[in-house]
């Protein structure tokens, strides 16, 4: 994995965002069409307003979620009101464009279902945009959840932080042309530090190391990683 330690966590979202600015464009240049799944948490908010800002074909563009909590819409534990209100507000994001999981739905398994197969269309997807818990999570991968090992490209975890979530597995997150991990604060240090000495326990571990680009700030990088 390479590694991009910047000042403090807004240079790091920035950084993440410019990145991920180029390889949109790219894509659409490329194949006409580009496509992105992001996470929620507490660290894209600012890296969606520097990207909503930055040089990106938007029509082009499809947005998908990495995961989604199973509450009602409108809910704030939902990650789609942070992009909307961080990203999709900002740009040129037409409804169509951005592919929510649909999780206020009675059958939620048909449901994952059905938005394993819009991923499956659009794969390989250009971009996923993930985070990481200072448990080791990513996606809606909790410690100890199957939902890792599932053979769907999208599933359901079991209740995890009083929520139960649908999440991509590490299929279609594997295939992705790009992946970005964004990790900032001191509490994220200790995991950092165990995924890249090769903890295989992590479910953070399960991201393909070819291919992705970890973005940090000083708090949450070991101390030996060059700035």
């Amino acid at each position: 994995m390479e590694v991009r330690v910047a000042d403090d966590p807004h240079a790091a979202a920035s950084a993440a965002a410019a990145l991920i600015a180029r390889r949109l464009r790219d894509a659409v240049r490329r194949r006409g069409r580009a496509s992105i799944a992001v996470s929620g948490g507490s660290t894209p908010g600012v890296m969606f307003d520097v990207l909503s800002t930055l040089d990106v074909p938007w029509a082009a563009v499809t947005v998908f979620q990495v995961d989604e909590r199973i509450a009602p819409d409108g809910d704030p534990d939902r990650n789609a009101v942070q992009l909307h209100d961080h990203l999709v507000a900002a740009t040129p994001l037409r409804p169509a464009q951005v592919r929510l999981m649909p999780v206020t739905v009675a059958r939620l398994p048909a449901a994952a279902e059905r938005y394993g197969k819009l991923v499956a269309a659009a794969a390989p997807l250009d971009v996923v945009h993930l985070g990481m818990g200072d448990d080791g999570h990513t996606a809606s991968w909790p410690p100890g959840d199957p939902v890792i090992d599932s053979p769907r490209a999208v599933d359901l975890c079991a209740e995890y932080n009083g929520r139960r979530r649908m999440t991509l597995t590490p299929g279609p997150v594997n295939a992705a042309r790009l992946r970005v991990l964004l990790v900032a604060g001191a509490a994220k240090r200790p995991m950092l530090e165990r995924l890249l000495a090769g903890d295989r326990t992590l479910p953070v571990a399960r991201v393909r190391r070819s291919g992705t680009v970890i973005f940090a700030d000083v708090a949450a990088a070991p101390p030996l990683l060059p700035r």
